[in-house]
């Protein structure tokens, strides 16, 4: 036997025993593995397993979910982040029933066509629900190879996927690959971790050579990257009539497709309730109060960082002409659920919920002292 040979059987025989029971690995139905491997994209499993299993509730098969409105698929996918991939997801599902009967693709050329549908996805989807010998290269993947062979390429420049993928190749098992493919993954998931390695637990030990030359903790190799950028935005909640103004942003980049309150990045010098007012009324053309801060809400993106100050707005006159926005909706607070927001929006809910119900006994004790006078 090679060692090629004994490092797949190692690794197989390993995975056999100690994988974890994942939903996803419960099933050979292709559109529930695509599922899964979608939400997974830069997302930690036990974030994904609850979506996971609503998900596939509501979209039950390939035709429902294409047949769904693209707003109930961003309302289920709401807080699992990065958007586009539901609504890659939705428009390759449709795709799939136009130009594919309603079949997964189970061939690379065609799989590479769907929306959203890179290398890693195509990789995973076709040697997992199909058997076909594409090898997978993530994160853990890397990780475990660089180790493994001691791979100086860093881990995070993509100049060097080639020499990851090649890798790869060479070990992938064509009789098994779709579980070999996991099999690797959940080695650097559960074994060769990123601090830390559990290298006394590793099957294929005797094989790495950072473990042989003691080295494991100078691999992977990473690029250092800049800092990451941070953003001061200002976000107004306009009301008018115990109802609140909420706006929809283009379908295409961050956050796509949902809904939120309008705002904007606060200019240098400028204070934040001024931000507030000038940018609702550049993206609104309504003329507003802020009233009342709300609070402020720090929240973390992948590639940047934003410090956003919420004010309660009282509506003072205009009408509207959204410049950015797609569509708008005035609302009471209690539809708030209806609609798909950023996580970022969601962290200011309870204190807008009671500075809400706050507002309307305000306004019932002003009426009835009224009444009196």
């Amino acid at each position: 036997m090679t060692e090629i040979q004994s490092l797949r059987q190692s690794l197989l025989n390993w995975y056999m025993s100690n994988h974890r029971d994942l939903p996803w690995r419960r099933t050979t139905n292709p559109y529930h593995i695509w599922v899964s491997e979608v939400m997974l994209q830069q997302t930690q499993v036990k974030t994904v397993v609850p979506y996971y299993h609503i998900f596939l509730q509501r979209f039950s098969s390939l035709e429902r979910l294409a047949r769904s409105d693209l707003q109930a698929v961003l309302k289920v996918w709401e807080g699992l982040g990065y958007y586009a991939r539901a609504r890659n997801l939705h428009r390759a599902a449709g795709r799939v029933l136009t130009h594919h009967h309603g079949m997964l693709p189970d061939n690379w050329e065609d799989f590479r066509k769907l929306p959203g549908a890179g290398d890693y996805i195509a990789a995973a989807v076709l040697s997992i629900a199909f058997n076909k010998p594409h090898s997978v290269v993530d994160g853990n993947v890397k990780r475990v190879l660089a180790r493994l062979l001691l791979i100086e390429e860093p881990v995070n420049n993509s100049k060097s996927t080639k020499i990851f993928k090649a890798a790869a190749d060479r070990l992938l098992s064509l009789q098994d690959p779709g579980t070999f493919n996991q099999a690797i993954m959940e080695l650097g998931a559960l074994v060769c971790k990123p601090q830390r390695p559990l290298c006394s637990a590793c099957p294929v030990q005797k094989m790495c050579l950072a473990y042989e030359t003691r080295r494991v903790g100078e691999y992977p190799k990473k690029l250092k990257r800049a800092p990451t950028p941070q953003f001061k935005i200002a976000v107004g909640v306009v009301f008018k009539n115990e109802k609140v103004l909420i706006t929809r942003r283009k379908p295409e980049g961050l956050l796509g497709g949902l809904w939120e309150f309008p705002g904007g990045k606060i200019q240098d010098k400028e204070r934040a309730k001024d931000a507030c007012i000038r940018e609702i009324k550049e993206e609104t053309n309504l003329i507003v109060g802020a009233d009342t801060h709300l609070g402020r809400i720090k929240h973390a993106y992948t590639h940047f960082k934003i410090t956003m100050d919420v004010f309660c707005c009282s509506y003072i006159s205009g009408k509207i002409k959204l410049n950015g926005p797609v569509d708008h909706r005035w609302i009471t607070l209690d539809k708030l659920d209806d609609y798909p927001f950023p996580k970022a929006n969601h962290k200011f809910f309870p204190e807008l919920m009671k500075f809400g119900v706050n507002l309307i006994k305000t306004d019932k004790t002003e009426l009835v002292t009224t009444k009196k006078d």
